[in-house]
Order: C-alpha cells, then sequence, then structure tokens
C-alpha cells in the first residue's frame, strides 16, 4: 500500500500524516490488489466484508454499510425503462454514506495515533464525524457555515457531543480553516480531501455488484465535494482490475444548478472554475469550489460520463417522486439523482440497466418539505366529520 499523487506520481509513506502532495496535487490510496479476497456472494453484506480491500484495521465501527438496495419497479414503468434501482444510503447509522468514510477515516486518524479530528461540513460529514469521534473517545471539531446547515444534522453533532464552530461564510470558507488547523494544530482531518475516507465510501461499488451480481449500465448521484464519484469509480476499477468484473459503468454526477461549477464547465467545455456564493436548496451539496474536483473530472472522461445539473424545482420534485412513488424519503440533495436521471433520460437506452445513490436520510433536511405544507383544519373527532373530508 502507498499514497500517490495523482497529478505528478510522487510517492509518499501510508503511515504520514499527510493531505496533498509537495506539488498540490490529490492524493490516492493503491491497495495491493493480489491480496485481496472475492468475497462476492451476495451474503451478509457490511462494509468490513471487504477488508481486503481496505488499507486500514479496523478500529471503530457502528456497523455501517450493508445499506439496501431497491428495484424502482413504479418509477421504471413511469420512465420507460426496464431497470431502474436506487443505492439507498440513507440507512447508514448516522443517516448517511458519511458514515462509510469515517469507519475507515477514523480508524486512520487512531492508526497514527491522533486523538482529535476535525471537518468543515454542510451536516451529514458533522454528524458522522461527531458520531465516530464519540465511539472512540477522541475529540471531535466540526466547522459549519452558519445559518447554511439543515438543523437535522446539526442536532446530530451536538448530541454526539462535538465541538460545533459556525463560520461567517460558506463551506469553502470553512474548509480553508479546517486545512490551516490541520496543518498548525496537530488535528486530523477528515474531509474528503483525506484519501483515506475515500477508501471506506469506494465500498459503494463493491456493495453494488455484491447484491445485484452485475454491474450496471451507468451510477447517478450527487456531486457536492465530488468525493464521492471519485470513491466510487475507484471501487469499479479495483473490482475490474482484479478480474472479478468484466465491465465498468458510466459514471453520471449531478449537481444543483446553483452549485454547479464542475456541470457548468463540462457542459461549456471550458477549464473549471470555482463558484463563489453557491446556492440551492440541495444543502449538502450546497459547495461552490468542490475539492475533489480533478478526481471527478477524470472519473467522467475515463467513464464516458457525465456532469449534468439540476433545478432546484427539478430536484424538490424528484424528491417527492420518490417518496410517492416508491416509500423512500430522501433529503434534497440526494433527489438530485433522479433529476438528473429525468433531465436525462432521453440519452438513455430503454435496455440499460441503471442504480441512482442517494446519499441521506429526508428526516436528516425535513424544513424545507414543511415549509411547503400546511395543515388542514382540524375536524370534530367524529366519523361524520371525518367522512366529510374522505
Amino acid at each position: 500500500m502507498i499514497l500517490r499523487c495523482i497529478e505528478c506520481g510522487k510517492e509518499y509513506d501510508p503511515m504520514e500524516v499527510r493531505y496533498r502532495c509537495e506539488c498540490g496535487g490529490l492524493l490516492e490510496v493503491l491497495v495491493d490488489l493480489d491480496k485481496v479476497e472475492n468475497v462476492f456472494d451476495g451474503k451478509n453484506i457490511t462494509l468490513w466484508k471487504y477488508e481486503s480491500f481496505i488499507p486500514v484495521e479496523k478500529r471503530v465501527s457502528l456497523n455501517e454499510g450493508g445499506t439496501p438496495i431497491y428495484r424502482l419497479e413504479n418509477l421504471q414503468t413511469e420512465l420507460g425503462m426496464k431497470e431502474l434501482y436506487v443505492k439507498n444510503e440513507g440507512a447508514n447509522p448516522t443517516g448517511s454514506f458519511k458514515d462509510r468514510g469515517m469507519t475507515v477515516g477514523v480508524s486512520k486518524a487512531l492508526e497514527v495515533g491522533m486523538d482529535k479530528v476535525i471537518c468543515a461540513s454542510t451536516g451529514n460529514t458533522s454528524a458522522s464525524l461527531a458520531a465516530y469521534a464519540a465511539k472512540s473517545s477522541i475529540k471531535a471539531y466540526v466547522l459549519v457555515p452558519s445559518g447554511k446547515i439543515a438543523l437535522g444534522k446539526l442536532a446530530q453533532a451536538i448530541v454526539y457531543g462535538a465541538k460545533v464552530v459556525p463560520v461567517r461564510g460558506n463551506f469553502d470558507d470553512a474548509l480553508r480553516v479546517v486545512v490551516k488547523a490541520s496543518k498548525e494544530l496537530g488535528v486530523y482531518m477528515l474531509n474528503s480531501i483525506n484519501p483515506f475516507r475515500l477508501e471506506g465510501q469506494k465500498t459503494i461499488a463493491f456493495e453494488i455488484f455484491d447484491q445485484l451480481g452485475f454491474v450496471p449500465d451507468k451510477v447517478i448521484l450527487p456531486v457536492g465535494n465530488a468525493g464521492n464519484i471519485s470513491a466510487i469509480w475507484k471501487g469499479f476499477k479495483e473490482l475490474y482490475e482484479a478480474g472479478f468484473i468484466d465491465k465498468l459503468p458510466q459514471m453520471i454526477g449531478i449537481q444543483a444548478e446553483g452549485a454547479s461549477p464542475l456541470a457548468k464547465a463540462w457542459k461549456e467545455k471550458r477549464d473549471f472554475k470555482p463558484l463563489k456564493n453557491p446556492e440551492t436548496v440541495a444543502t449538502a451539496i450546497r459547495i461552490g469550489n468542490p475539492a475533489n474536483w480533478p478526481k471527478a473530472w477524470r472519473v467522467v472522461e475515463e467513464s464516458g460520463g457525465v456532469l449534468e445539473s439540476v433545478t432546484d424545482e427539478e430536484i424538490l420534485k424528484a424528491q417527492k417522486m420518490l417518496a410517492s412513488n416508491e416509500g423512500i424519503f430522501v433529503e434534497p440533495a440526494s433527489a438530485s439523482s433522479l433529476a438528473g436521471l429525468i433531465k436525462l433520460r432521453n440519452e438513455i437506452e430503454e435496455d440499460e440497466s441503471v442504480v441512482l445513490i442517494t446519499t441521506g436520510h429526508g428526516l436528516k433536511d425535513p424544513n424545507i418539505i414543511l415549509e411547503g405544507f400546511e395543515l388542514p383544519e382540524p375536524i370534530e373527532p367524529s366519523l361524520e366529520a371525518f367522512k366529510e373530508v374522505l
């Protein structure tokens, strides 16, 4: 196992606490694929089932992974598709896919002897880091954009005992502080710049293959800081290079229109430029300068994929569609995957298999639903009164 820069190729000792190369490039973990085990039998699925692929010894776990994959029978009929699935990451212990990264990331922090961890977050990362730090009995610091975080996620970070620090500004402002703190104050950073966190998130790919028994033609997912699309692709590539699969999926990343610097650059065929003031109801992907954008860009190029954006209106419509048609309640950011599928529907063949990734539970951010709903006037406590509203 080694750490290698994706830009210049320089290699580092994996026990060195380092988040970027000396050249400024992002790092990735290279695991020894000659030592991985073929455990893909569709049984007893949890994240640590794939421990031979994970470059850290398990030191902290909340039984993450093993999230359900559902066949969306009603929506596939409505959309004229033959095979449509959703991998529901909201079923993880703290309600989002971030738990996959944190079980590995916090285990790595303990491995290198760190007793303090830190992250910047729009919500889900802070909740997950706080939970795994609590389980490990180490201190967690979470920096969140002031007034820009869903209350359900903030409540989690608070109750898990993290030190919650609001920052005047957005996620990108908070992340700049975290990067400096990790360098100068001896705290271990667990944003997705940390390559070990992505080693946990790549297990989404392993589970998709393990649960379905095949590799889908397309995987569609939300893109915020762009770590997850990078991680999932890495997982599929490792399966391919290890000889366990003979095809790779097309990766499709979806951003909210008000926070879509990657999608805009992709569609306009120009260089990436950060967005200074991102705005969207999808708080989990309200990020204007995705730290992992170079990795995500390469993923889409390598897989023959697409980066697309959807409006807040399209996101909220998709959120309601998924809930009312399939009984799956996800937060707005998660619904961007379905919104993206609908927008790109004419570019997808009827017989292609598609997996949507939904990244967080709907109860993480219920306010947007409640703001658009008004309870009717109460009725009298009688059957006659109830019959009148039928």
